[in-house]
């Protein structure tokens, strides 16, 4: 399939998928050229453009991506070095997760304090005296 026709299916830009061929992430399995020199994107393409948007979704960098698909078409890794790579993964996401559940928190907290503000000025007063009192200059 053309590039134009991937990037639909995918929710991909062009320019996305080019770089990635660039990158090394897709390679003559995943991008074929035609006598026409137009590039030619095989099912192999589709799957492993899916695991790229997975591995970004968990906040995957483009040279963890590298090397997950390095070790993944070469499997020079053990499985202890998976999981302990999975492992750290893990921890940074329940880290970033702890980040907002906090920034929810604070949202949460501003939300009830203006509305305090707009309906129930002496409750809003309380709140800000109660936070005043947890966090003191």
């Amino acid at each position: 399939m053309k590039i134009q026709e991937l990037a639909e299916r995918m929710g991909l830009s062009v320019h996305a998928i080019r770089f990635y061929e660039k990158e090394g992430l897709l390679d003559n399995r995943h991008v074929q050229r035609e006598k026409n020199n137009y590039r030619s994107y095989t099912g192999e393409a589709i799957e492993r453009l899916r695991m790229i948007k997975k591995f970004q979704g968990l906040g995957c960098s483009l040279a963890e991506l590298k090397e997950v698909f390095q070790d993944q078409d070469t499997n020079t890794k053990t499985h202890q070095q998976i999981i302990e790579w999975m492992e750290q993964k893990k921890d940074e996401i329940e880290r970033k997760k702890a980040e907002y559940d906090q920034i929810l928190e604070t949202l949460d907290w501003m939300i009830e304090y203006r509305k305090a503000l707009m309906h129930n000025p002496e409750k809003a007063a309380a709140m800000l005296e109660a936070i005043k009192a947890v966090y003191p200059h």
